[in-house]
């Protein structure tokens, strides 16, 4: 596939945006993510930014490691913003970082930058209750790239050194390096004892499943192991953002409803690399190409919509009727329906969630140039036009 030339850098203006409204409202800040998702790029551009001293650790270096032998005496005269990087290497320093943001003067602001782990997070949030904000930072996004180069965001998945690639092939070589290395090394840094070959297996049979119901005894007895371990390497995969579980909605219809949860790789580029997938005429050319557009479409709207993840799911009945994504806030709720095509129609399913679940709107996101009305309360909105059309929360 040919692309346009991109630049060696793409900014991110909304996530510099949150981080600076963030560190305005709380002593430490929290940036947690995939490895090479761009936590480092971010930091570094929201330093030159502020009017301020910046002063950054790099955990993995053994020069700025031996620096915080003893992290009171080493971080407690330092001003402005002091950003400690892969902090999952030292989660010590969470309890010195209470006693430093509970100072009266507050003369520093604190930006953690790290990998997410089930102990990273609870030492995290027990050390640092009420003074920290925790955010997921996820690859590069729609707007940050431009419409126009929606496609490739969808082919090469949004982490910067394998979406900025020269070509479709270095981009998978890129992916297929990054697996092995985060199944290698990052993983068991991370404390989390799994084998590297059994969690790849894992994994690539979560890609053939991505957009499908969570079956954790199918599973298990495909792989040959049982339910208890299928379901704690799919929480590995999870923590570590890898995987999107997203989560049933459920109520009091009076009808049988999808109870379990359904599975995505959080990355389409991660996906395809696990499918064998080269470029875009290979996925094309793929059954899984409507799974693949589906999970695509639903990390971009969940990130235009500003959602938590606690505020998206999905829905289904036993007899056949569901809606891809459905956002909840408060009293407002609006559902999603993905489509792989320039032509959607309204289906029978799309009027059941609008009855069921009583939808102030629902958008049929195509893969199109338009949007257009396509019944009562019902629109189909070309992915290209997400930003435009669509509405934050």
């Amino acid at each position: 596939m040919v692309f346009r030339p991109m630049p060696d850098l793409v900014h991110r203006p909304s996530e510099l945006a949150r981080l600076r409204t963030l560190l305005e409202e709380f002593p430490v800040v929290g940036v947690l993510g995939a490895r090479q998702v761009g936590k480092t790029t971010l930091a570094r551009e929201l330093g030159e930014q502020l009017d301020t001293a910046v002063t950054a650790f790099d955990l993995e270096d053994p020069r700025d490691h031996a620096r915080l032998s003893d992290p009171m005496i080493a971080l407690r005269d330092l001003r402005g913003l002091i950003v400690l990087d892969e902090v999952q290497r030292r989660p010590d320093l969470f309890p010195v970082l209470r006693v430093l943001a509970d100072r009266r003067e507050a003369p520093a602001r604190f930006l953690v930058l790290g990998s997410a782990s089930p102990e990273l997070l609870r030492q995290g949030s027990e050390s640092l209750a009420g003074r920290v904000a925790f955010h997921q930072l996820g690859g590069l996004a729609l707007d940050e790239v431009g419409a126009a180069c929606w496609r490739r965001l969808w082919v090469r998945g949004g982490f910067p050194r394998s979406f900025l690639a020269r070509d479709d092939a270095a981009s998978l070589r890129w992916r297929q390096q990054f697996t092995r290395t985060y199944l290698e090394r990052d993983v068991p840094q991370l404390g989390i004892h799994v084998g590297a070959d059994s969690l790849r297996r894992f994994w690539t049979m979560i890609a053939h499943y991505h957009g499908q119901i969570w079956n954790g005894a199918e599973l298990a007895r495909a792989f040959g192991v049982s339910d208890k371990t299928v379901r704690h390497y799919l929480d590995v995969l999870v923590a570590t953002f890898m995987v999107r579980r997203l989560a049933p909605w459920q109520e009091n219809l009076g009808k049988r409803q999808v109870k379990a949860p359904k599975v995505y790789l959080s990355d389409p580029g991660l996906l395809h690399a696990l499918l064998g997938l080269a470029d875009e005429t290979d996925l094309l050319g793929h059954p899984k190409v409507g799974a693949s557009f589906e999970g695509f479409a639903i990390g971009e709207i969940t990130r235009r919509l500003g959602c938590e993840p606690e505020e998206a799911f999905f829905w289904g009945l036993h007899s056949g009727a569901e809606l891809d994504l459905l956002v909840v806030r408060g009293r407002r709720r609006r559902g999603f329906e993905i489509k792989h095509t320039n032509s959607p129609v309204v289906t029978p399913s799309m009027r059941s969630a609008i009855e069921n679940l009583r939808l102030d709107q629902l958008d049929v996101v195509h893969v199109g140039d338009r949007t257009f009305p396509l019944g009562e309360g019902i629109r189909a909105v070309g992915l290209a036009r997400l930003h435009e059309d669509v509405e934050p929360l």
